[in-house]
């Protein structure tokens, strides 16, 4: 397989056009692919079930906001500490463990449900258990996955990953709503459930080398170090603040007020799934294109492409008829897999692979810091303002934000991918881990 020397001489990729699907040569991303595959499916399941669950024992909109900020909460507490770890030991063995805690917790929940003993806070205490995994589980996998392939097919690896992720959303949107429509929402917990298990058994048959041993430090000490390469880039920093306010509007959104649209006015759990998986067709296509096309300004790219996700908000803001509400979902769908495609290979590029893992927790940390008070909020601004107003005022937000981050940064207009990352420790040792592309 053809690795670093397949690359051009100022070390971008070659022609892609003509080798789209090459990561998947790879043993270990095929499976890294495939558990990620899996766990979408059931995450989009779960997606749809979650907040029917809420409402099928007589909660509020308020308790739906609720146990939506209890999945996000742990998540954003425990990034850091997950960020070093998975610096620290094999990120392999991180994610397992991690995916059996997700099952574990969403397992019993779903059981709950299924008996019909849930109350809201027994959902909010396993919704914070199944975050709380996913905190050491998301930076583990930042980490991971450029352990899979060579440098120059990141791009195309983090496409196919999307394109994959995005049709099992397709399915597991289709089925959440069939399946809370025709036996209940506790039904589509328990798939999620069933999927973290087998995600975490593929997981395990994965066979990566041994990395360069990392000098011992203290935690605080790993955590300082990898905020000091957060902060030297301001591209970075600044766009992880700024998404922030996007990513809160997407999450409450998601979680709270499309729900509570999709019950009220467009007939269910049903039209709220196909929405979801229009907007999954829309990240389809974005990753497919970018499989091919491999722009020079990454970052310019993706942020030109985040303003179109406000088309959703504003149409369910109206509400307009499920068609035209689905076409949103489509252009809202490509604008966040351009985003996702780009803005995790600009960082994947220029990040230090023994710092990947705690820059990408800050990242991370950063963009969805503000998460679990948009969902908690979202609820009572709905019941003050009225959903279609809070959606509209949110969707000014998502054009704005792209606009101020676009003048204030000339950053993002200009960079271009770096050679390859340098000044990092046993730098020389990860570098040749990364080219050997172990399969």
């Amino acid at each position: 397989m053809p690795t670093e020397a397949a690359a051009r001489p100022d070390g971008q990729p070659g022609d892609v056009r003509r080798r789209p699907w090459e990561p998947l040569q790879s043993r270990n991303y095929r499976f890294f692919a495939a558990c990620d595959v899996i766990s979408a499916l059931g995450s989009a399941v779960s997606f749809i079930a979650l907040p029917f669950a809420v409402l099928r024992i007589g909660g509020s909109a308020t308790d739906v906001g609720l146990v939506a900020t209890a999945e996000t909460v742990p998540f954003a507490a425990f990034l850091l500490h997950g960020g070093v770890i998975a610096d620290r030991l094999p990120r392999q063995r991180v994610m397992v463990a991690a995916t059996v805690a997700q099952a574990i917790a969403q397992a019993a929940a779903a059981g709950l449900v299924i008996a019909g003993l849930a109350q809201v806070w027994e959902l909010m205490a396993l919704a914070a258990a199944a975050s709380i995994g996913a905190g050491f589980f998301y930076p583990a996998a930042q980490g991971l996955l450029p352990q899979t392939v060579p440098r120059a097919q990141l791009q195309q690896a983090n496409a196919l990953l999307q394109t994959g992720s995005s049709l099992a959303t397709i399915g597991g949107s289709a089925l959440g709503g069939l399946l809370v429509g025709a036996a209940g929402p506790g039904w589509g917990l328990e798939i999620d459930a069933m999927s973290f298990a087998v995600a975490a058994a593929l997981r395990a048959g994965m066979r990566l080398p041994a990395l360069p041993a990392v000098e011992p430090a203290a935690m605080i000490q790993d955590l300082r170090e990898g905020w000091r390469e957060f902060t030297s880039r301001r591209w970075l920093w600044v766009l992880s603040l700024q998404m922030a306010v996007i990513v809160a509007v997407s999450t409450a959104t998601a979680d709270v007020l499309g729900p509570l649209v999709a019950d009220s006015r467009l007939g269910g759990a049903r039209s709220w799934g196909l929405v979801i998986a229009t907007f999954s067709i829309g990240a389809i296509v974005a990753g497919l294109v970018l499989t091919r096309l491999q722009p020079d300004r990454l970052l310019l790219t993706a942020v030109v492409a985040v303003p179109a996700f406000s088309l959703l908000l504003f149409a369910l803001a109206v509400p307009l008829a499920v068609p035209l509400d689905t076409g949103a979902a489509f252009l809202a769908g490509v604008s966040v897999g351009v985003w996702g495609v780009c803005w995790a290979t600009a960082i994947q590029r220029e990040i230090p692979a023994d710092k990947l893992s705690r820059v990408s927790s800050y990242n991370a940390l950063g963009m969805r810091g503000l998460a679990p008070l948009g969902t908690a909020i979202a609820g009572p601004l709905a019941t003050a303002f009225g959903t279609s107003a809070v959606l509209a005022v949110s969707g000014a937000l998502v054009v704005l934000i792209p606009v101020l981050a676009l003048l204030l940064l000339p950053e993002i207009r200009q960079m271009q991918p770096r050679v390859a990352p340098a000044g990092s420790r046993h730098h020389a040792g990860w570098r040749r881990v990364w080219d050997s592309n172990p399969r």
